[in-house]
């Protein structure tokens, strides 16, 4: 057992990393309600918390080289902590969005990268591959527990104990991180190139940026025009949308070509992109980042469905979820055990097709009552398949290359799988919102109801049409001054619009996971065996 203190300490602290957006997302209805705030701000809050790791990842692994990864560890842990007390305390929308999405990510891109080259420090060989999946495993479980634990306390206390716990936990890491052994620095301290951090952060902002805003502005054809000083914002009649993408990607591009010239000139790049040549490591975090697409991406719209379409509390909705739970820990496990006969390869591959059953499943099983069990055996398939894929990916990455790079594999780990929940949340809810417009208006505009209604539904919707419990839109409905029946016509409309936007957005992620099982192609046959330097 004293054997695996270290990994302990290292797995507590990333089940805190992981466990706190999942349990944001089942508290969405009660937060909002708490804070007077709306799903779409809830929306960008979940986003811009994977997105500060994101922007900010690389850069966290770049000072785990220059202060000590055990440093790292111990500074993000103090921050991180700092953020989660802000938040559980937060009695607005920018407390809680400054506390959360912002403090807390700040600390989690020097945490995470220093857990990846920590365990690669104090583990060898075999320990070290068992050590990686336990890392995994406790991913997976923080994932899966999230829905539960959030559902829970939001139901029966409040959804702002859970960050006092982190805050416990987290002072429990630093407790114990003394055990924790780091390799002393030797050599030259690096020196952390101003412009590389610029240039990364603001690329990967405006980028995800942008497809956040793409549920109001629309992709390509303008939905909604921002102003500036009352001058509409849509070059040659192009949503901004689409402009933000191009100038995050031209960013981003810019950034690489300046990694490159640093590596060449043998100077110190924020990450040497050279290491994206690597097959086995390119293949793996692709993989990786397709898994936290579809985690990102159902740990949104599903509890969306649950609790504004059927009116469940976070209890109920953490219940629902508790499928994948289960098979999210279980396969983690089932996935270690596999290792010794199956290849590394067959157990991603097998993860990534039970991922789209799992899709296709939930697919086929969401109405307006959810009667049927279909659902949660839908919810179970796609736990085994993150379960699988949690139990390889990390030692996948982190084995391909030389242990001294390991901080740095560790921190553009951590970019992808964060660049994914990102995308994965700010992608998928985008299309959930633009497909409930269009099918909300659409179906107003095609029933029997008055054509002064039909007007008023036509003008509020060109931003779009808020996401709100499906119980108040008859009560608003009659507010408005229309009959009981109109009433009842349009919150069944509206119920029935949320169903198919919602399967609307699961296709969209059917089509990515089938298109995540074209990178695993690289992804080694026989078992990796950690390299040594």
């Amino acid at each position: 057992m004293k054997k695996w203190t270290v990994v302990i300490i290292l797995a507590s602290a990333m089940f805190v990393m992981v466990l706190d957006s999942t349990v944001m997302n089942v508290s969405i209805s009660a937060v909002v309600k708490d804070l007077n705030t709306t799903v779409s701000a809830m929306q960008g809050a979940i986003t811009f918390y994977t997105l500060t790791m994101a922007a900010l990842m690389l850069l966290g692994g770049k000072l785990g080289d220059v202060w000590g990864r055990k440093r790292a560890l111990v500074i993000g842990a103090m921050v991180y902590a700092l953020g989660s007390l802000i938040t559980a305390l937060s009695q607005t929308f920018a407390q809680l969005f400054v506390g959360w999405s912002i403090i807390e990510g700040l600390g989690a891109v020097l945490v995470i990268p220093a857990i990846a080259a920590l365990v690669a420090t104090n583990y060898k060989g075999g320990d070290r591959l068992k050590a990686y999946a336990i890392i995994g495993g406790v991913s997976g479980a923080a994932a899966a527990a999230g829905p539960l634990i959030g559902g829970y306390f939001t139901t029966y206390l409040s959804w702002r104990y859970v960050f006092v716990g982190e805050v416990i936990i987290m002072a429990v890491v630093l407790l114990f991180s003394r055990l924790i052994y780091d390799e002393k620095l030797k050599g030259k301290i690096p020196k952390i190139d101003l412009a590389s951090v610029l240039l990364s952060a603001s690329g990967f902002t405006v980028l995800v940026f942008g497809m956040l805003q793409s549920k109001v502005w629309g992709w390509i054809r303008p939905r909604s025009i921002p102003t500036i000083n009352g001058v509409e914002i849509a070059p040659f009649g192009i949503s901004l949308t689409a402009w933000l993408i191009l100038a995050g990607l031209i960013l981003l591009y810019f950034f690489i070509k300046r990694q490159q010239k640093l590596e060449r000139e043998n100077k110190n790049p924020l990450v040497k992109v050279s290491m994206l040549k690597i097959p086995q490591l390119r293949s793996g975090l692709t993989v990786l980042m397709g898994q936290y697409l579809v985690i990102g991406a159902v740990f949104f719209v599903i509890p969306v469905y649950l609790q504004m379409t059927l009116g469940m509390d976070a209890l109920q909705t953490g219940l629902k979820i508790l499928p994948l739970s289960i098979a999210l820990i279980l396969f983690s496990i089932v996935g270690t055990r596999l290792a010794g006969s199956w290849s590394t390869k067959k157990i991603v591959k097998t993860g990534q097709y039970l991922l789209v059953f799992g899709v296709v499943m939930l697919i086929g099983s969401i109405d307006t009552e959810l009667k049927n069990g279909f659902f949660a055996i839908g919810m179970f398939v796609l736990g085994g398949g993150l379960g699988l894929l949690a139990s390889q990916l990390g030692n996948v990455n982190i084995s391909s290359v030389p242990d001294k790079d390991s901080s740095e594999v560790g921190g553009v780990q951590g970019v992808f799988q964060n660049l994914g929940t990102t995308i994965g949340t700010a992608l998928i809810g985008s299309v959930l919102v633009g497909a409930l417009t269009t099918s909300f208006v659409s179906n107003i505009q095609s029933s029997d109801l008055p054509s002064n209604v039909k007007s008023y539904v036509q003008t509020n919707s060109q931003a779009g049409v808020a996401i709100v419990p499906v119980s108040e839109v008859q009560s608003y409905a009659e507010s408005q001054g229309l009959s009981a029946q109109e009433a009842a016509t349009v919150s069944d409309t509206y119920a029935s619009s949320q169903v198919k936007a919602l399967r609307s957005a699961l296709f969209i992620l059917l089509i990515v996971s089938l298109m995540a099982t074209l990178f695993a192609n690289n992804i080694p046959d026989t078992m990796v065996k950690s390299k040594k330097q």
